[in-house]
């Protein structure tokens, strides 16, 4: 149990109410967050093992989402990206929150019929995915806004996020799509001779992170690996064709393969959906932090 006090909200009853200013000037600690990364062969190689194992675990513990579940989900991920906005956390934080209540979802059914325990898991994910990727994490309390239906005390929602470690095995820090799209938009951007545009990578970064998150609301994610998910987003942000020289070019001189078909199958639910699909708003933060990662990226183009 010591391990999961490291990660509760400490809140004296006098300290409940904090003021939205006291997250307004976080974007400057936002925007130093990453550091250099060397996006060589080695490190893509430890991310596509460990992508393995851990689709490996997926399949072991899930099982598909009740018909029931799938609008509540819907309604559910709204609510998220509504206060992601708000303290304009980050892509990887929204990701994961989504992340998070999927994978308990598909582990572990809710009582039919309640409202509320999909507005608490909704709650105990967000919070969780703000502890492991912001600076600033806001009270639990204060992370109930945007007019939720259900208004939980923070011991409540504390003893949640207790439920959704031991569900989720203690496994929060996770491979992601993101771990893999700075790395592939470096290469396909060396490749074409675009290491050199800084604009247009902070513009494939802000159009990646959006398209991510929004093939998260209309996918199971479980079922893709991380990598094809950064595969898909990257070619379609970049006007290129889901084809085996292109997807050679992501993975060029490392002895992994990205699934195809899996690429394929996302790549065709972004352009059924481009219409309809509304990216979320670009937010000071996100913009500072592409800015910030086109410079460190464009080192190792």
């Amino acid at each position: 149990m010591a391990v999961s006090l490291n990660l509760y909200c400490n809140e004296a009853p006098n300290e409940i109410v904090v003021s939205c200013e006291a997250y307004d000037d976080d974007d400057d600690d936002n925007e130093s967050d990453h550091c250099s990364v060397d996006y060589d062969d080695d490190l893509l190689i430890n991310l596509f093992e460990t992508e393995v194992d851990q689709m490996l675990e997926s399949k072991v513990v899930s099982s598909r989402f009740h018909h029931s579940i799938v609008t509540a989900r819907k309604d559910a991920i709204q609510w998220m990206l509504k206060v992601h906005c708000f303290y304009r956390f980050r892509p990887e934080t929204a990701y994961l929150s989504i992340s998070y209540m999927d994978r308990f979802l598909s582990a572990r059914p809710l009582p039919q019929g309640k409202g509320w325990p999909m507005q608490l898991l909704s709650v105990s994910c967000l919070s969780l995915a703000a502890k492991m990727e912001e600076t600033a994490v806001p009270f639990l309390l204060d992370l109930q806004i945007m007019k939720p239906r259900f208004l939980f005390k923070p011991k409540t929602v504390q003893r949640m996020e207790v439920l959704v470690m031991q569900t989720l095995n203690w496994r929060l820090r996770i491979i992601t799509p993101f771990d893999f799209v700075y790395c592939f938009i470096a290469r396909i951007s060396s490749c074409f001779n675009d290491s050199h545009q800084p604009n247009r990578l902070c513009h494939l970064f802000s159009l990646a992170s959006d398209l991510i998150i929004d093939i998260c609301i209309a996918i199971d994610s479980l079922d893709y690996p991380p990598s094809a998910i950064a595969a898909a987003v990257v070619l379609w942000i970049t006007n290129l064709s889901v084809d085996e020289q292109n997807l050679g070019h992501l993975h060029n001189g490392v002895n992994q393969v990205i699934n195809t078909g899996m690429v394929k199958k996302i790549y065709k639910v972004i352009e059924g959906k481009r219409s309809s699909l509304k990216l979320m708003p670009q937010s000071p933060t996100c913009v500072l932090e592409a800015a910030l990662l086109c410079k460190e990226i464009a080192k190792y183009c």
